[in-house]
């Protein structure tokens, strides 16, 4: 499924185009073929899910370059899940240098019962609608036809789910050698039903691992385990607020719960409109929560159950530009029974192209704990400790990382070579851990 907009969506708002073949012994006072694909729009493919080889053997009517400020259209792609369990892939045309001002968007849906095969096609199908107009002002356009298939006579679509989407999953996994061996199993079930105007969110999850240790004669075992069953409704309240209520139940050895049960309403304010949400958003999310626990042992507060009600506010950014992208969030959490409960978190990831070949990214996130009230009293055994089976006291976390990249040689890549497996775009890589 296709939609489109921008400033020369009018003139190609339905076709396909497809490169013509080549002709085998050029007739005199025609151009060079070859020398006509120099011509052709020098485009950057800004998409780091995309099977960009295949890309590259199915549109062949463009000049791919590695750089995106050699580009006269840079192609930005971007996706976010819909509520049949499928993707949205919104591409966005950019034209710069020869072509600046002439901007354009292609939407391209896929099911989610599509194969990666499926997919791809659709992308390449999609890529072709968007760059119709741009290869329609380049001498290449004597080398191309448009072909249109007319839409066979269908009756009107009846949905006898309702909109309503499930899922079951299960999986294990298992290992070991003579004196060591690990059990894994998880089984994930759920139910959605998204709409325009609300979505309805239903998932139950279960968790189960197990270690085995044998030294000396000395057999050990570890066990873990953690149930889940989550629920959120979210109703719309026009293009930049929404409303819900979330509800959590869970069970789990590693955080010293038998059960606790959670509801919390709460409300939410987008800067940009939703439907921008693929390329930028900056929401802001209130919650007031309640909880009920009952603990599996008794806590440090010689608790075996609290009733609790807390508030908390998340902020995130999500972008994505020409120049990089980024993503962060900052969430506070505050127990009203006591305010120095609270826990504060912060992450955040930049991913910036700073100029010809050279891109960096720097990523980080921390966070300030001082609400763990269902601690175990009592010291954690050494398994517990080594295997990270048990909740142990700490009064923050964070984790850091960054890494460069600078890429340079001849700007186009078009050329497509399996041999002896597939590889990055050309030129020389240096990255630093």
């Amino acid at each position: 499924m296709f939609a489109r907009s921008g400033a020369i969506a009018a003139a190609f708002a339905v076709w396909i185009l497809a490169a013509a073949p080549a002709v085998v012994g050029q007739a005199p006072g025609q151009p060079d073929i070859e020398a006509l694909k120099k011509t052709a729009p020098r485009v950057y493919l800004d998409c780091g899910s995309c099977d960009i080889e295949y890309i590259k053997t199915e549109v062949t009517f463009v000049n791919y370059v590695r750089d995106r400020t050699e580009a006269q259209v840079h192609i930005l792609i971007t996706t976010q899940q819909t509520g049949s369990g499928g993707h949205e892939y919104l591409l966005t045309f950019l034209g710069q240098n020869e072509f600046k001002g002439l901007d354009d968007t292609v939407q391209y849906f896929s099911n989610s019962t599509d194969t990666d095969d499926e997919i791809r096609k659709g992308l390449v199908k999609a890529l072709k609608i968007g760059l119709a107009g741009y290869a329609a002002r380049t001498p290449i356009a004597a080398r191309l036809s448009v072909q249109y298939a007319a839409p066979p006579a269908a009756a009107a679509a009846v949905d006898r789910w309702h909109s309503w989407v499930f899922n079951l999953s299960a999986d294990g996994y298992f290992n070991g050698e003579q004196s060591i061996g690990s059990r894994n199993w998880s089984a994930n079930a759920s139910a959605n039903r998204i709409t325009t105007k609300s979505k309805l969110r239903l998932g139950l999850t279960a968790d189960f691992d197990a270690d085995r240790y044998e030294y000396e004669g000395v057999s050990t075992t570890s066990r873990q385990e953690g149930y889940d069953f989550s629920g959120l409704y979210v109703a719309a309240l026009g293009e930049h607020w929404s409303a819900g209520l979330a509800l959590d139940v869970e069970s789990s050895t590693y955080d010293n719960t038998r059960l606790q049960i959670s509801p919390s309403p709460a409300i939410e304010f987008n800067v940009f409109p939703y439907a921008q949400s693929s390329r930028r958003q900056l929401r802001f999310l209130y919650k007031l929560g309640f909880e009920s626990v009952r603990y599996r042992e008794e806590t440090i507060y010689f608790k075996t159950r609290d009733n609790l009600f807390k508030h908390a506010l998340k902020i995130s950014l999500e972008m994505k530009e020409k120049w990089g992208s980024i993503s962060a969030s900052l969430s506070g959490e505050q127990y009203f029974h006591d305010l120095s409960k609270y826990e504060l978190d912060l992450y955040g990831v930049v991913t910036v192209n700073l100029f010809k070949g050279l891109s960096m990214y720097v990523a980080g996130g921390g966070g300030q704990i001082r609400n763990q009230l269902g601690l175990i009293k009592g010291e954690a055994s050494l398994d517990e400790i080594l295997l990270q089976r048990r909740q142990l006291a700490t009064s923050y976390e964070y984790f850091v990382m960054a890494g460069v990249s600078f890429t340079f040689g001849s700007i186009y890549t078009n050329v497509v070579n399996p041999r002896f497996g597939s590889t990055s775009s050309g030129g020389i890589k240096i990255s630093t851990d």
